[in-house]
């Protein structure tokens, strides 16, 4: 029995407005698959994970600000293509903490959920359609994009 092989894509983002705009550009492969999805959002502090979230939202049509949900925990959006719920696990201090929040709730009704701090879930998280990696590359930002659903590989796929 052979491993099925890793779909990855990277990218080399030179500045915030890259982010932002490879943001938009997931926001229209997720408009076109029209299917619920996961997404982690993994990184240091400052890597750009709120960027790259606020361009995805602003691509799926959300008009006005976009904030990090460091102390809500969970910033919802209601757009065009359902409900799209922007998390940030970053102060959870249990991963139980998320059945305090209902985050099984949030799961079921989302056509699109993003985690940033995912590793702050634990276990409780289910596996992602994509796990993103953001990494600091001198001015600029390297993401990749690791498909870990059949449904993350057409994502990745569309994105090439």
């Amino acid at each position: 029995m052979t491993a099925e092989p890793i779909n990855q894509l990277q990218i080399l983002l030179e500045d915030e407005q890259k982010m932002q705009v490879f943001g938009e550009k997931i926001a229209q492969v997720i408009g076109q698959i029209n299917a619920p999805l996961l997404i982690l959002l993994n990184g240091d502090l400052g890597a750009g994970k709120t960027t790259l979230s606020r361009g995805i939202l602003n691509g799926l049509g959300h008009r006005g600000s976009v904030k990090s949900p460091t102390y809500t925990l969970v910033e919802p959006y209601d757009l065009e293509i359902g409900k799209v719920f922007h998390f940030d696990l970053y102060r959870l201090v249990d991963p139980e903490e998320l059945y305090d929040i209902g985050f099984n709730d949030y799961l079921t009704e989302a056509q699109l959920c993003m985690i940033e701090w995912p590793d702050k879930g634990g276990s409780l998280l289910p596996k992602a359609d994509i796990s993103l990696q953001i990494n600091s590359n001198g001015t600029g930002r390297q993401v990749i994009l690791t498909a870990q659903t059949s449904l993350g590989s057409q994502c990745v796929n569309e994105l090439r």
